[in-house]
């Protein structure tokens, strides 16, 4: 009876560590969608076209800045950014900082205000 105690004890406490791990895995960040060219000169609603012509034809990629800090961080999956939508404003974004640095954004939807 103690050995199945124990076992369950342990199991419980792994399942919590690997549930724990995943939450700070998910993480919110509110800020801006800019092009690599401009990072964080490009955190104003002005900055639409110039970003899309960055990306479209200058060879630039997307980035994410932070509003707090202005810090910018490559996005990993670039897909996941919608021209149309996400450029212009402030957004919020669900998802994971990489260990390189880079963010993968799981959802991307505008900013509470």
């Amino acid at each position: 009876m103690k050995r199945a105690i124990s076992v369950f004890g342990l199991m419980t406490l792994l399942l919590t560590l690997s549930l724990t791990s995943r939450a700070a895995d998910n993480n919110s960040w509110t800020g801006w969608i800019s092009d690599s060219h401009c990072g964080a000169k490009g955190i104003n609603a002005h900055h639409q076209a110039c970003a899309e012509t960055c990306v479209k034809t200058n060879g630039a990629s997307w980035v994410f800045v932070d509003s707090k800090d202005s810090r910018v961080y490559p996005i990993r999956n670039q897909g996941m950014i919608n021209a149309d939508k996400d450029l212009g404003r402030q957004v919020t974004i669900q998802g994971r900082l990489n260990n390189d640095g880079t963010l993968s954004i799981d959802v991307i939807g505008a900013a509470k205000s």
